[in-house]
């Protein structure tokens, strides 16, 4: 059954309040095949050991062949009529060679432990879209949509568009994104922040569809249709990831091609080349069907998909959307990093970073900053936001502001406690004051400005009383990222920004990096990672604005930063930080590093298996259960080997191998060194 039509299992559980897909064996139609033929096989094996007539046991055989064997058989002919010879082929026509030969009990074993392997084959895939899956059932089906005469009517949260109100009640999901109208609550939202804690929501807080509200009860305008919702981009990502496959497996299905052909002129040979000295019908061909089977390359061919799946699976169980197995793949390639700055190693949102009163103004650093905060509070400017908010979180009071005015590129002015108070660029304000060269405002903004800050200037009745810095703030973990990063490629990662030197070089100073290109435009963030390209690095950006999908288009491998990103950098990069969180950078990139080390090992496995058998065939006298037994059992092995990534230890060890691998280490990883 296709992926994508899998039914919705039940009996999921909600250990984290999250709903989880989980498909029962019995709804793969695989599963059900193989079980019928494992069912009919043990009816029949009984009656044919303890001598019973034949047609007792004949027809049980036959309904085996059918059950486990119509389906395998339909696909490859299918493949066939396209010029493909399947491996399913090569193995139905091997069960019924060696029933043709009266070995109707060993082809009836084959057709079940081939349905068999089969079916823990698409088990395997199905729980592994489950884990991936399991991240987009988190809005709830219906919401409480409020009417333009304010009842309330239910409605399926797809129905619901901008401009909607709806209302959320105590202990329910969020049916959409949207912001807070009016209400109190403390809503959990790690399922798509990663935040640990509840966080407090208020009027003009921001809501994400599929969290879960807490004590209070919220009424929220709906700002984002539900295509347009986190977690309608999350399913389209996931989705288009379910569809695509590594260019290893590509290749081993080329491959797989020439070997099968290969594989059937060599079956031809054993079977013939015997006859020709002499050996008896039976034993040469019960030896071809042997060597058919055991040289098949089935456990090769899955030696890449679980692997790259199952990381797929994991990664995005901690926020990290990958949204192709060629992604997964191709992120552990990279041995060079570049890193936007606004939104990628900062938080986005600026922030107060420094209050200096001036001499002879009368005020303290709290009393400058409620000043400049009840001046600023009616506005909506980013700075006038930031300003608010630093006041707020001293808990500073406010005292009301009227009379205000804002003037473009200049700045705001309000009467506050009697006083008139300006607040916006010293170059602007100090132009009108007639304040002379070399006054201490200006000095003191001046200061700030060389350190990259952004300098805003207070006057009160038109006297300059303080500075403000505002910057965007480093993200708490750039640092240690951008270490684990230089770690794993062996070299220090590249600030791309469009943002000023001076504070480019500040930023690039706190985070570790030596390598700083500032004011640069789109194409020129394009051009800087062509360039490493054509050095031959494989450069891996990270960025989130529309300023950096060029160069997320550019790049070998591109990751956007998910909280804030903008709708072009997200469609364009490879894989997405939903979380926001810096440091799952490295360690998607040393989780990509190890699947590629369990698919060699996996390789390594099925080559051991294939080798052995097939020698054990043209040496000696190979059984032909045990034949089947060790083919297939080689599969079940190596599918089971890659859903070890599945595990939670998994990407805990990427983690932390992420911030331990050495340069040297992580040039042999990458094959640079």
């Amino acid at each position: 059954m296709p992926a994508d039509v899998l039914p919705r299992p039940s009996g999921a559980t909600y250990s984290d309040g999250v709903p989880r897909r989980r498909t029962r064996v019995l709804a793969l139609a695989e599963a059900r095949w193989a079980g019928a033929a494992l069912v009919l096989f043990l009816l029949a094996l009984p009656l044919e050991l303890t001598g019973a007539p034949v047609w007792t046991w004949g027809p049980l055989y036959a309904l085996v062949y059918a059950a486990g064997g119509w389906e395998p058989a339909l696909s490859g002919l299918r493949e066939l009529r396209g010029k493909v010879l399947d491996v399913d082929l090569l193995m139905i026509v091997a069960a019924l060679g060696a029933a043709s030969i009266g070995q109707v009990m060993d082809g009836a074993l084959l057709i079940v432990i081939f349905a068999t392997s089969g079916a823990l084959e698409a088990l395997a895939t199905a729980r592994t879209q489950d884990a991936v899956r399991g991240l987009l059932d988190l809005a709830p089906a219906t919401a409480s949509r409020i009417t333009a005469d304010g009842t309330e009517e239910d409605v399926a949260t797809g129905s619901l568009v901008t401009g909607d109100v709806i209302r959320i009640r105590p202990g329910e999901r969020v049916g959409a994104d949207g912001r807070v109208l009016d209400g109190a609550s403390e809503v959990d939202q790690a399922t798509i922040t990663g935040e640990p804690l509840p966080v407090a929501k208020e009027p003009g807080d921001e809501v994400f569809a599929g969290t879960l509200n807490g004590t209070g009860t919220l009424r929220i305008a709906v700002e984002r249709d539900a295509s347009e919702s986190v977690i309608a981009r999350i399913v389209a990502m996931t989705e288009e990831a379910s569809r695509t496959k590594a260019p290893t497996q590509l290749f081993i299905e080329k491959v797989e091609q020439r070997y099968s052909l290969g594989m059937v002129a060599a079956t031809l040979a054993v079977f013939f080349v015997p006859l020709a000295f002499g050996d008896d019908m039976t034993g040469s061909l019960l030896r071809a069907m042997t060597f058919m089977i055991v040289a098949s390359p089935c456990a090769v061919v899955l030696a890449t998909m679980p692997p790259l799946l199952s990381a797929m699976a994991n990664a995005g169980r901690h926020g990290v959307l990958v949204k192709s197995a060629v992604v997964m793949e191709r992120l552990g390639q990279a041995d060079a990093v570049a890193l936007d700055k606004t939104g990628t190693l900062t938080e986005g949102t600026p922030r107060v970073t420094c209050i200096r009163p001036l001499r002879g103004a009368g005020l303290t650093e709290d009393a400058l900053l409620a000043l400049a905060a009840a001046a600023e509070h009616p506005s909506e400017h980013p700075l006038a936001r930031a300003v608010v908010n630093a006041a707020l979180e001293r808990r500073l009071p406010l005292l009301p502001a009227s009379e205000f005015t804002s003037a473009p590129g200049t700045g705001v002015t309000a009467t506050v406690g009697g006083h008139r108070i300006a607040v916006g660029s010293p170059s602007r304000l100090l132009r009108g004051t007639g304040a002379p060269t070399g006054d201490p405002a200006a000095s003191a903004a001046a200061g700030l400005e060389e350190t990259g800050d952004t300098a805003v200037l207070v006057l009160r009745d038109g006297a300059p009383v303080g500075i403000l810095g505002i910057a965007d703030r480093i993200r708490p973990d750039a640092a240690a990222t951008v270490a684990s990063l230089a770690r794993l490629t062996g070299g220090s990662p590249i600030l791309l920004t469009g943002d000023n030197s001076r504070a480019a070089a500040r930023l690039a100073s706190e985070a570790g990096i030596t390598d700083v290109r500032a004011g640069l435009l789109p194409q020129d963030k394009a051009a800087a990672v062509r360039e490493q390209e054509s050095a031959g690095r494989r450069v891996l950006v990270v960025g989130d604005g529309v300023n950096d999908a060029p160069a997320l288009a550019a790049a070998h491998i591109g990751i956007a930063m998910g909280r804030a990103g903008s709708d072009l950098a997200l469609e364009t990069a490879d894989a997405v930080i939903i979380r926001d969180e810096l440091s799952a950078v490295p360690a998607v990139v040393a989780l990509s590093r190890a699947t590629r080390r369990l698919v060699v090992q996996n390789l390594v496995i099925a080559g051991v298996f294939i080798s052995a058998l097939v020698v054990w065939d043209l040496v000696g006298h190979l059984p032909l259960p045990l034949g089947v037994l060790g083919h297939e059992g080689s599969t079940v092995i190596v599918g089971l080997n890659g859903l070890r990534l599945l595990r939670e230890s998994a990407w805990r060890r990427a983690a932390e191998q992420g911030r331990d691998v050495t340069p040297a280490t992580a040039r042999r990883a990458s094959g640079t060194g």
